[in-house]
């Protein structure tokens, strides 16, 4: 078994990407969180922006660094030479999997972000006998697709409302949700999301 979300999710790019490819994929997805886009935007959007924008640094900062990703590679069963993947010795959602196995960000708020990245791992993971009533992730500050993947998993219906009323033609942001972060709800059930996206041109009249 492999852990569902990873750095890789994050940037949306798959384990064999080279680092050119992590790096355009961080580039337009961090182009979508620049001020200038989100100055003026509700105080929910500002908050989802910079967590989104920590998600990415983070992921970037390991993917970015050979001997860090080679180590998360091996965590996560990626054989780099023949591809594929191999039984991880130890998963996220184990006992023993921590922030200190790995090169992870330093300091509080780098601590934060992987608590909360194995703490969604952990609710993903698969466990035997799937129980009817689930742990409802906190997806806020994720981008639309990698929360599709999240949602899909866990069972949920998604219900999206897009906030923007002129959006750029552009993939949006997690910025709110119900069911909260945290409540358990039954798998199949509907987990609305707001999504936002940088406003476009006004359209002429």
């Amino acid at each position: 078994m492999e852990p569902v979300v990873t750095w890789y999710d994050i940037l949306d790019v798959m384990p064999g990407a080279g680092t050119e490819e992590i790096q355009d994929k961080y580039d337009a997805r961090a182009s979508l969180l620049r001020p200038e886009l989100i100055a003026g935007a509700p105080s929910v959007v500002i908050t989802a922006a910079s967590r989104a924008q920590q998600l990415l640094d983070s992921a970037r900062r390991v993917l970015g660094d050979p001997a860090a990703r080679g180590r998360y590679d091996a965590a996560l069963g990626i054989r780099r030479s023949g591809g594929g993947l191999a039984p991880p010795e130890n998963l996220p959602s184990e006992p023993g999997w921590g922030p200190h196995d790995f090169d992870w960000p330093v300091g509080t708020r780098g601590a934060e972000l992987l608590g909360d990245l194995l703490a969604l791992t952990d609710w993903l993971a698969p466990h035997p006998g799937p129980p009817r009533r689930v742990t409802v992730p906190d997806v806020r500050g994720l981008f639309y697709g990698t929360c599709l993947q999240i949602v899909g998993k866990l069972g949920f219906r998604i219900n999206s409302i897009q906030l923007t009323e002129h959006p750029r033609p552009v993939e949006g942001l997690v910025v709110g949700q119900s069911p909260r972060a945290a409540t358990k709800a039954r798998r199949a059930s509907e987990l609305t999301i707001q999504v936002w996206h940088p406003p476009g041109e006004l359209p002429l009249r």
